[in-house]
């Protein structure tokens, strides 16, 4: 058996494609390559392939990860070579490796996302700014997010680890986030937009990097 771990892009062309029709791409494209994916055991079988943390529906990203285990060996090189080949416009790998098999689920192991956060705003730099500051200087945010089930209560603050201007010009800035993201809770960053008082959704959502816990 050999695990791998994939790093990945996804772009404009496939950011309304849902995690579950994200998982069927990757498999046909590994099916078409030839890629000997392992199987779990039982009554119905599933390819052994996972991904880190499911991505938001109309969110880009440069740093999906994704870890396929596989019956045989396969160089990092050739895999990417014969699958790069197979994927469609918009979902590009940027780096294949071994890890060992007998690390952590990969789900278990993320502990943070980062994004960039693309803002319209008629706020000044400083007042952006300003209100970054504010925000990360709470000990608690209480927020309610409405589900299908009903209204869900939680402190947002708690799911913020940083904030930081990364750019401003008049009418847009964009905001770095980093946000946790694990089992205990992740971070939404239209939320914490909406945190910071920018009233219309986002111009656009760009994961940046995922945080592993390696320790």
């Amino acid at each position: 058996m050999q695990r791998l771990r994939i790093r990945f892009n996804r772009g404009e062309e496939v950011k309304f494609i849902s995690h579950l029709d994200i998982m069927r791409l990757w498999q046909r494209a590994l099916n078409r390559a030839g890629v000997p994916l392992a199987y779990s055991e039982g009554f119905n079988p599933h390819p052994r392939m996972s991904l880190a943390a499911p991505l938001a529906l109309g969110v880009t990203s440069e740093a999906e990860l994704m870890d396929i285990v596989l019956s045989r060996w396969s160089s990092p090189h050739s895999f990417t070579e014969s699958v790069s080949r197979q994927l469609p416009r918009g979902i590009a790998i940027r780096q294949v490796y071994n890890i060992a098999p007998t690390l952590p689920s990969l789900q278990s192991q993320v502990r943070y996302a980062e994004y960039a956060v693309g803002l319209k705003t008629e706020k000044s730099q400083q007042d952006v700014e300003s209100t970054i500051t504010s925000l990360l200087a709470k000990g608690h945010l209480p927020w309610q997010h409405q589900r299908d089930t009903g209204p869900r209560h939680y402190d947002l603050r708690a799911l913020i680890e940083d904030l930081w201007l990364i750019d401003w010009h008049s009418g847009y800035c964009n905001i770095g986030m980093k946000l946790r993201c694990d089992s205990n809770g992740s971070g939404r960053p239209e939320q914490v937009a909406t945190a910071l008082g920018f009233e219309q959704y986002p111009e656009s959502i760009h994961r940046t990097k995922l945080i592993l816990y390696t320790s």
